[in-house]
């Protein structure tokens, strides 16, 4: 694969003291703690808002209060070297997932197992079990010459953002660090909460 040399800017919603830690650096980029959820959109790593710190804050609000714990919000702000990018935006990269997902659906139904599928109660299916499975899978593959440091997707995502529109209200670019290395460094968003 070739090297997708764009930096970005992300924003990571989660729990205030993170935020701190992360900034103080009491808690190195090393020990980010990835997320491992099976319904990761796009599998494992340090999720991050692509270049939109109001949805960061937004799902970190939405994430402490369904916690309960009563802490307060934060989002981190992270300069990311794409690097070897599995960017869906990019057809090559979705034909490597087609095939990834034919190979698992071949394994899976030689062992019996069953695959896991993207549920949920409405059309954006937000528990994508199948699809953080597969993108696990490709990276996981002991014959894949691709080792991707990140993930990228688009998503739309949220109703119309007006009657008749195919623009959707929360449409958002969604990238994903499997290889801390490509978190060059953090910064405090500046942002009105």
């Amino acid at each position: 694969m070739e090297r997708f040399a764009r930096v970005v800017l992300g924003y990571h919603g989660c729990r205030a003291s993170v935020a701190t830690d992360l900034l103080s650096g009491r808690l190195s980029i090393t020990e980010w703690t990835p997320s491992e959820n099976a319904h990761d959109w796009l599998g494992h790593g340090v999720y991050f808002w692509e270049h939109a710190p109001e949805r960061a804050l937004d799902w970190a609000r939405r994430k402490v209060e369904r916690d309960g714990l009563g802490e307060q919000p934060g989002v981190v702000g992270a300069v990311i070297q794409l690097g070897d990018c599995l960017d869906l935006t990019n057809v090559a990269h979705t034909v490597l997932l087609r095939q990834a997902y034919e190979q698992m659906v071949e394994s899976y139904g030689k062992a019996g197992k069953p695959l896991l599928a993207n549920t949920g109660r409405d059309r954006d299916k937000k528990n994508r079990q199948l699809d953080c499975l597969v993108i696990n899978w490709l990276h996981r593959r002991s014959d894949s010459t691709a080792h991707f440091g990140t993930v990228r997707g688009l998503f739309q995502e949220g109703g119309p953002a007006y009657p008749g529109a195919k623009i959707m209200r929360q449409t958002h670019i969604q990238v994903v660090v499997r290889d801390k290395r490509c978190i060059l460094g953090v910064f405090r968003p500046n942002m009105v909460s």
